[in-house]
């Protein structure tokens, strides 16, 4: 489905990763990778991950999405390298451990510039860059919990910067239409992650989502993955600026 497509996957942190998840579907859609990572720990980790199987599919690069000029360096290079793009993957989000911990109402200032900036503005900006090397258009993914338009106890301020990045979507979408450039959200059931662990009470969701759901279990990073494919393919050239629910139906309820 995604034969000689130049995919870019951000946000990779280790084999629980959904990234990896989508980065490894990718593969097995014969897509040409471009993988980015932040510092060295994930670098080594993408590398273990990687192997000797894709390492010719694949290819790294840095870029801190809190910094405008790593990622105008970072796009820089993929054009020089690669050309043009057809699909983007943002999947980075982060927030400060205490204003996860503690009571929302206690957010601190700069804890909610942080969670925003990192979780949210980073998809705008990575998207200003993107779209200036998708000339045959293409299609933008993030990644959103439904933290977003409810009350999780303990997501707090995630769920927060969760609906920006669910109203930037729509408003990316809506402005980069007209390039033939979507735009959407898979919004995944609770996947346990290490950055998930980092929410209190993150295993009472697990449990609530196997029993509660229709499906009477939690989606894997596979599952999520093939899903992103779809998005990233083709067959789906007609949805931009929707939130796609991967959670075994439990957003119905």
């Amino acid at each position: 489905m995604l034969t000689n497509n130049n995919i870019v996957v951000m946000g990779i942190r280790n084999k629980w990763s959904i990234a990896w998840g989508i980065a490894r579907e990718c593969l097995e859609h014969n897509a040409n990778l471009i993988l980015t990572y932040r510092g060295e720990r994930e670098k080594e980790a993408i590398e273990k991950l990687i192997g000797d199987n894709y390492s010719r599919k694949a290819k790294l690069y840095k870029c801190d999405v809190a910094f405008d000029d790593q990622i105008c360096e970072l796009f820089d290079s993929i054009k020089k390298d690669y050309g043009k793009i057809h699909g983007l993957v943002h999947a980075i989000a982060h927030a400060n451990t205490d204003d996860l911990h503690n009571p929302f109402v206690d957010t601190s200032r700069e804890g909610f510039k942080h969670a925003l900036d990192v979780s949210a503005y980073s998809l705008i900006a990575v998207s200003r860059y993107a779209k200036e090397i998708m000339q045959d258009g293409g299609s933008i993914i993030t990644l959103t919990y439904q933290g977003s338009n409810k009350v999780i106890p303990g997501y707090n301020i995630m769920g927060v910067a969760k609906a920006a990045l669910e109203s930037s979507v729509r408003y990316l979408a809506n402005d980069l239409g007209f390039m033939n450039i979507r735009v959407n959200a898979i919004s995944a059931g609770p996947v346990k992650t290490v950055s998930a662990m980092g929410v209190k009470r993150f295993s009472d969701s697990l449990a609530i989502v196997q029993e509660k759901a229709p499906l009477k279990r939690n989606v894997t990073i596979e599952e999520i993955g093939k899903s992103a494919v779809c998005l990233l393919s083709d067959y789906t050239t007609g949805i931009t600026g929707q939130i796609i629910y991967v959670d075994s139906g439990f957003s119905i309820l």
